[in-house]
């Protein structure tokens, strides 16, 4: 299984150019706090490697060589994808509530909601400054204003997914066509847009940017299909987060979703009950995961998560692409349904 994190083979390059956008000292808060959220300084500001697994700017790079272009020519689409994957955490960490996430505490536990926003909102900014400078990288005019019109799209998009999500919290009526439409939003989105862009940046003719793209929506539901996964039953000491824990929040992730809807007899009605609760209990908690195994929901995610990883990769077998970057997208496909974190 491929390691984490999956850029290899860029890893310092791409680092040392997100850096460089958030090398500035003032207001020194405000980059610390981004600083802090990225991994690379602890809340006081001394070094720290504590970083994610930068998938999507890897797919990008990654895209962008597959094509026949240079990946160095599209850090600047790379970062702007990480920089709107990292805004995206730090406001969902405070619209869920999650004080841990890569076993740090989060920005705003630390900070502040109001200071965690700003943060947020920063990273944001930079990532739109960080795409048009395509430009610096050689890329024409015209790619620069369709990169940034197709990041803002696929951001957009991811919030629409985010708030969709937001919303199935306060209602039990969410059927699997709804939880499937919000992934492909709310992740598949963004891995479009990695894969979209790098494409983009290497001068692919127009069908096949679009088909990178369409690739990169399918892992994405797949990926986001295994995090609803590990969300359940993932292992505390390798995710971060306590077993259980989007049951506590009565998240409707994609088990509790296909739970409510096939579950048969008592199973569905006790569900309904439970999720009907203003908090839930460890008792619920574990009620909730009998209930899961009953209706056999871990099966049934596991093989949704594997159609989609399978359609893209036929999808990309069929492309006419350089063999090692392809070989390294299929590799990253299989790792995001393998991973365990």
């Amino acid at each position: 299984m491929l390691s984490a994190p999956l850029l290899a083979r860029h890893r310092r390059e791409f680092d040392q150019y997100l850096r460089s956008l958030l090398s500035a000292q003032d207001p020194a808060l405000l980059y610390r706090m981004a600083r802090y959220h990225l991994g690379w300084e602890d809340a006081e500001g001394r070094p720290d490697d504590a970083g994610g697994k930068a998938l999507r700017p890897a797919l990008c790079l990654l895209a962008c060589e597959a094509v026949g272009g240079d990946w160095r020519q599209a850090l600047p689409a790379a970062a702007g994808v990480e920089l709107v994957h990292n805004f995206s955490l730090i406001h969902d960490d405070i619209q869920d509530r999650d004080r841990e996430r890569h076993h740090r505490p989060t920005v705003w536990s630390v900070w502040g909601e109001a200071q965690a926003i700003n943060a947020g909102d920063a990273l944001l900014a930079l990532a739109r400054l960080s795409v048009l400078k395509l430009a610096d990288a050689g890329s024409a005019p015209e790619t620069v204003v369709e990169a940034v019109r197709v990041l803002d799209e696929r951001t957009l998009e991811m919030v629409e997914g985010q708030t969709l999500d937001i919303g199935f919290e306060e209602t039990l009526e969410v059927d699997v066509p709804a939880c499937i439409k919000m992934i492909e939003k709310k992740s598949g989105a963004l891995f479009d847009c990695a894969l979209h862009l790098g494409a983009l940046v290497a001068g692919a003719d127009a069908a096949l940017v679009e088909q990178l793209g369409g690739i990169g929506r399918a892992l994405g539901a797949a990926f986001q299909i295994r995090d609803d996964m590990l969300g359940v039953w993932g292992d505390e000491s390798k995710t971060g987060k306590p077993l259980g824990a989007d049951i506590r929040r009565r998240k409707k992730s994609l088990p509790v979703v296909y739970a409510l809807s096939e579950a048969q007899g008592g199973t569905g009605d006790e569900l309904r009950v439970i999720y009907s609760k203003p908090a839930l209990s460890d008792g619920d908690v574990t009620r909730v995961l009998r209930c899961l195994d009953e209706a056999r929901a871990r099966d049934y995610c596991t093989r949704l998560g594997a159609e989609r990883k399978e359609a893209a990769l036929a999808e990309l077998s069929r492309l006419d692409l350089r063999p090692g970057p392809a070989n390294e997208l299929r590799e990253a496909a299989e790792f995001l349904l393998e991973r365990d974190f």
